[in-house]
């Protein structure tokens, strides 16, 4: 379940960056409207959270392009309250629409609530005998429910949507923690050994490899 924000105030975005990862969310952030528009067309992202007052391009520019090509679920910020602004982002084709100020609790559960109604895009993986369902934060292994924590969910997902690939260290901190990985940090490894024991050490088939010198890869059925 991965979230493209597109907020240009550095205080929001870091603010809301900060609350999706820690409610289990990966989330790429830009502040410019062409970056965003351009991240929004190349990757498949669960949902836009789009502010309408951005340099560059504005959000409703932004919506207006993107709904040439996409139906991504887009919901719009903004500041005015007017009932014509409402109107007008609902016309282009916004999903959804929160004014601010607001409460990161009522973002979130818009956030949700627009990944339940639009389940192709916000995805259930599956991989051998291993099941992720991204809305309710579920994994199954033949057939067991597994439990695991937020952060443990969000590193599997990441691994299981990229899976057969090996994923650097560097990455895997950006896109789970959004840290700069420093080499004298073993939080990835940590992190990865406790995901061990909770999706491999039952099981015969273990998924999570260990790519000497290079990363972390989850095995698909085929190897």
């Amino acid at each position: 379940m991965k979230v493209l924000l597109i907020e240009d105030n550095d205080k929001t975005r870091e603010w809301l960056v900060k609350g999706l990862r820690e409610a289990g969310i990966i989330v790429d952030a830009v502040a410019d409207g062409r970056d965003g528009l351009h991240l929004a067309l190349e990757h498949d992202y669960g949902l836009i959270i789009l502010d309408i007052m951005l340099p560059g391009m504005d959000g409703w520019q932004v919506l207006q392009t993107l709904r040439t090509a996409k139906a991504t679920p887009v919901l719009c910020l903004t500041a005015r309250d007017a009932v014509s602004d409402r109107v007008k982002g609902l016309e282009l084709g916004a999903d959804d629409y929160l004014v601010k100020p607001f409460s990161f609790a009522e973002l979130l559960a818009r956030v949700r609530a627009q990944l339940r109604r639009h389940p192709a895009a916000s995805h259930q993986l599956r991989i051998a005998d291993l099941e992720l369902d991204a809305v309710r934060h579920q994994v199954t292994r033949g057939g067991e429910i597994v439990s695991l924590t937020q952060q443990e969910f969000t590193l599997l997902w990441f691994l299981a949507s990229r899976a057969g690939e090996i994923l650097p260290r560097t990455l895997i901190a950006s896109e789970v923690w959004g840290i700069n990985f420093d080499s004298e940090t073993n939080v990835v490894d940590v992190a990865i050994r406790r995901l061990r024991r909770k999706i491999d050490d039952p099981w015969p088939l273990k998924l999570v490899e260990t790519v000497r010198g290079m990363g972390y890869r989850l095995n698909t059925a085929e190897e």
